[in-house]
C-alpha cells in the first residue's frame, strides 16, 4: 500500500486580451495572439505527515505580493502552511507584465501592470493548487537527472560556469501506473524569442512541455518547469535565430533529454517529505554611482554598441552590447531613484527575502527569491549533493544577484542589481544551514 499521495493540475493562465509582453525594453510589444498557452501547473505531495505544494507558472515573474496572496488563499482552503508552498515563474519573456519594475519606470513604452491580468493569474495559481490537493491519490515517485547540453550556455562567456544537470521527478498513480505529473528544474533563461515576436508563448520550456505531453507523458499530464539560477545563463550562443522554430528545437533537446532518463526509472511509494524555510530580513545593498557617473556609463555603452554595429560584429557580441546599453540605462534610473529616496521603498518591497528547502526522499529542492547567478547554486550543490536550487521562487528582487566578478565587470546584469554581490554569499550560507 502506498504511503505517498500526490495530485496535480494545470490551469490556463493565458491572457484573454492583448497584453504588453514584458522582458525587453524600448519596444511597444503588445500581444497579437497566442502561439502556445501559458499554464499554472501544480503538484501536491504528502507522506501522511508533511504536505508540500509546488506551483510553476509560465510567466516572467510572480511578484512577492502575488505569491503571498495566493499562498494565503491556498492555506485558508487546504490547511497547508504557506511556508510549504513554493510558487515559481518560468521567466518567459513572451508573457504579460505582472509587476512594476523600478529600473524600467523611465522607459516610455513600458506600461503599468494590468491588475485584471494579475488577478486572472493569481486565481489560476489558486485553482491549480486546490485541484491538485483535491485529487490526491496513492502515488509512486521516480527520480532521475537529465542533461540539457545544447539548450544554452553562460550568457557572457560560453565557456563560463553553467549547470546542465536537470533533476526530473515523475509521479505516477500507484494503482494504475498513469502519469500524475512531471517536474523538472532547468537553469537557463527562456529568451529564444526576442522583442520582434508578439505572440504569447512559454518559449522553449513551453515547447519542451508540448513535446513531453505529446510523445511521452500524455496530454493531460501537468509538467512543472522551474527555472534554476540563470541570471548569467542564456540560449544566445546556441541559437541560429530568435524564432519559434529555434524555440521548438531547444524545447525538443530538453524534452528528449528528460524522455531518455525517465524511460528506465525506478519508482518508490515511500519517500519521506520535509520542509524548512528562513526569512532574510535584510541584505547588503549596492552603492549606486552619481547620476553624472551613470550618464557617462550610458554614453560609453551607446558608443560601443554603435561601433560594433558599424563594424558588423558577430550577432552575439552585438546582443551583449545591446543588453549592456539597457543595463546602463537602468543604472541611470536607479541612481536617480537612490538620489530621490525612492529606492528605499523598493527595498522594503523586496525584503524579507525567502529561502525554502523541500526534501523529497534523497533529493532537496531549494527555493531562492530573485534572479541569481549560477555560481551560487553550484556552491550549494558542491557541499550538498542531490540538492537543486530553484530561482524566482515566491517573488523577485527587482534585479539580479551577481558575483563580485560580474559586479566589477559592470555588464548588464550588474547594472540593474539592487543588492551587492555579498547577498549571494548570504543565500548560500543560510541555505547550507537549513540543509544541515
Amino acid at each position: 500500500m502506498s504511503l505517498l499521495k500526490a495530485g496535480a493540475a494545470q490551469v490556463d493562465i493565458s491572457p484573454k486580451n492583448s497584453q504588453f509582453l514584458f522582458g525587453y525594453p524600448h519596444v511597444k510589444r503588445y500581444s497579437t495572439g497566442i502561439h502556445d498557452k501559458l499554464w499554472s501547473s501544480a503538484l501536491y505531495l504528502s507522506d501522511g505527515k508533511t504536505e508540500t505544494l509546488f506551483i510553476a507558472n509560465d510567466i516572467i515573474f510572480v511578484s512577492k505580493d502575488s505569491s503571498a496572496s495566493a499562498r494565503k488563499r491556498i492555506q485558508a482552503k487546504t490547511g497547508i502552511p504557506a511556508q510549504n508552498i513554493m510558487i515559481t515563474a518560468t521567466h518567459t519573456h513572451s508573457g504579460p507584465i505582472t509587476l512594476d519594475y523600478l529600473s524600467n519606470q523611465n522607459d516610455p513604452v513600458v506600461p503599468k501592470t494590468d491588475a485584471n491580468y494579475v488577478r486572472l493569474m493569481e486565481d489560476g495559481i489558486v485553482q491549480a493548487a486546490l485541484t491538485a490537493y483535491q485529487t490526491a491519490q496513492p502515488a509512486t515517485v521516480g527520480l532521475a537527472i537529465a542533461n540539457d547540453t545544447g539548450v544554452g550556455t553562460n550568457r557572457r562567456n560560453p565557456e563560463g560556469p553553467a549547470d546542465h544537470q536537470v533533476p526530473v521527478l515523475l509521479v505516477k498513480n500507484a494503482d494504475t501506473n498513469v502519469n500524475i505529473a512531471c517536474m523538472l528544474v532547468c537553469s537557463m533563461h527562456p529568451t529564444v524569442l526576442h522583442e520582434d515576436s508578439t505572440l504569447v508563448s512559454g518559449d522553449f520550456p513551453g515547447m519542451a512541455r508540448l513535446y513531453l505531453q505529446k510523445n511521452v507523458l500524455g496530454e493531460n499530464c501537468p509538467v512543472l518547469h522551474h527555472t534554476g539560477p540563470s541570471g548569467n545563463q542564456s540560449p544566445r550562443h546556441v541559437t541560429k535565430a530568435n524564432t519559434f522554430e529555434e524555440a521548438e528545437r531547444l524545447g525538443k533537446i530538453l524534452g528528449r533529454a528528460v524522455e531518455t532518463k525517465i524511460a528506465n526509472l525506478k519508482f518508490k511509494s515511500e519517500l519521506p517529505l520535509s520542509a524548512a524555510g528562513v526569512l532574510l530580513n535584510d541584505l547588503p545593498r549596492r552603492t549606486f554611482p552619481s547620476v553624472q557617473q551613470a550618464q557617462d556609463k550610458l554614453d560609453r555603452a551607446i558608443k560601443k554598441l554603435e561601433t560594433l554595429r558599424k563594424d558588423n560584429a558577430p550577432r552575439q557580441e552585438i546582443r551583449t552590447a545591446e543588453c549592456d546599453w539597457f543595463g546602463a540605462e537602468e543604472t541611470l534610473t536607479l541612481s536617480k531613484a537612490a538620489q530621490s529616496g525612492q529606492l528605499q521603498e523598493t527595498y522594503k518591497k523586496c525584503l524579507p527575502a525567502e529561502i525554502q528547502v523541500f526534501q523529497i526522499g534523497p533529493w532537496k529542492f531549494v527555493g531562492w527569491q530573485g534572479e541569481i547567478f549560477i555560481e551560487y547554486a553550484l556552491r550549494v550543490k558542491h557541499q550538498s549533493p542531490n540538492t537543486f536550487v530553484i530561482s524566482i521562487a515566491n517573488g523577485e528582487m527587482q534585479g539580479y544577484v551577481v558575483t563580485q566578478e560580474a559586479f566589477d565587470e559592470g555588464g548588464y546584469e550588474a547594472s540593474n542589481a539592487l543588492f551587492g554581490p555579498e547577498a549571494g554569499a548570504i543565500f548560500v550560507e543560510k541555505t547550507l544551514e537549513l540543509l544541515k
